[in-house]
């Protein structure tokens, strides 16, 4: 092996140091930044160019906060328009929201109904009816007593709740629910309503129904509307106004919070239990306190209409839209203008349109329902 002598040591060490400035220090201390070669700027991948995605805009509650909803149920509903507009031109206001009734006999589901109403700026509520509502009609054209009328109407072994909760009508649920679904703006659904009387098949004190058979259809005609993607919908729960002490508590009847988004209620003055005067307070109180020990969904008046038998309609009126803002639970009255046993229509009656007109042009009533809202399901929303 050869040694290393010191003058061949000494240039071995002054040649590293010459290389090591001219590849490592020397491309620094130019004070530029060193450069890429060209190759390698013609071959850079380009990176990833970070884009901030647009929010969409809120979509406006229905209704706002501190707002009430005044909306209407005719006879003809979504087929003939003439009523609403008697009862627009006799209040001087535009109602929100349009109650109409469908009977499970009635056929398939038509689009039609809803997109009339939606074009006329009001928000679908359709009362979903379990029956076969024909024997009701025909029980009305014949004038027959209201106790045997009810018992008649209500017994319809075919539309037990035990039917709906099996599954008995799930290709008629399914039709509707996929309906529903295409349409591209809500709808409310108050289905089988005041369940905790004894007049309609779906109440469970009648047709052979038992406890609990109620909370059982309810929630399985839910979940199949779910399942089938049907998410516009607004579930209104919507018993009767409780009566006297012997009616029935209404917890037992309650599907629960995930399944109802409004609670509802219906109440007259001129008839039954509330044939003789009682006021908007009188009639709804009780309930809207039971309601509130088990829940804290929004309330809305489902069905409500006074008659003049007695000359009080016009101060009845005046007296509700007087009591609505004590129960900020409130967020919506439905007026039955209908002539159904007796007149409960606002047109035709110059006091009571009057009465009315002036109650509603209050700003709490100044509100428009759009495609584009959403259902208020809290009421401090």
């Amino acid at each position: 092996m050869a040694r290393l002598t010191v003058p061949r040591g000494a240039l071995l060490v002054t040649a590293a140091l010459l290389l090591t400035y001219v590849f490592v220090i020397a491309p620094g201390t130019s004070g530029q930044p060193t450069q890429p070669s060209p190759d390698r700027v013609a071959n850079a991948e380009p990176g990833p160019t970070a884009t901030a995605t647009p929010s969409p805009p809120p979509r406006p509650p229905f209704p706002p906060a501190g707002r009430t909803f005044v909306g209407v149920a005719t006879r003809e509903g979504p087929y003939d328009f003439r009523a609403v507009d008697d009862f627009t031109a006799a209040t001087r206001h535009a109602p929100q929201v349009m109650l109409f009734s469908v009977g499970w006999t009635s056929g398939p589901f038509d689009r039609a109904l809803f997109d009339r109403i939606r074009d006329r700026g009001m928000l679908p509520m359709l009362a979903w009816e379990p029956w076969d509502h024909r024997l009701d009609e025909a029980a009305l054209r014949n004038q027959i007593a209201t106790a045997q009328m009810n018992r008649e109407r209500a017994t319809q072994p075919r539309y037990r709740l035990s039917r709906i909760a099996a599954g008995d009508f799930d290709d008629y649920l399914r039709s509707w629910a996929e309906g529903i679904r295409s349409l591209d703006y809500p709808v409310a659904i108050r289905f089988a309503h005041e369940m905790n009387g004894d007049w309609y098949p779906w109440c469970e004190r009648a047709n052979g129904n038992r406890p609990g058979d109620y909370v059982r259809a309810w929630r399985h005609v839910h979940d199949l509307f779910r399942s089938a993607g049907a998410t516009n919908v607004t579930w209104v729960w919507s018993p009767n106004a409780r009566w006297n002490n012997s009616a029935p508590t209404l917890h037992a009847y309650y599907p629960g919070d995930d399944y109802v988004d409004w609670l509802g209620i219906s109440g007259y003055y001129g008839m039954g239990a509330f044939a003789t005067y009682r006021s908007f307070d009188q009639i709804f109180r009780a309930t809207i306190v039971q309601l509130r020990t088990f829940s804290h969904r929004p309330m809305v008046i489902t069905e409500t209409a006074a008659t003049d038998a007695g000359g009080h309609k016009a101060r009845w009126i005046t007296e509700a839209f007087r009591s609505l803002p004590r129960y900020p639970e409130l967020i919506g009255l439905i007026w039955f203008e209908v002539d159904k046993e007796v007149d409960w229509r606002v047109a035709g009656s110059p006091a009571s349109a009057r009465a009315f007109a002036q109650a509603v042009a209050d700003p709490r009533y100044a509100l428009t329902w759009t495609p584009d809202s959403v259902a208020r399901t809290r009421t401090g929303d």
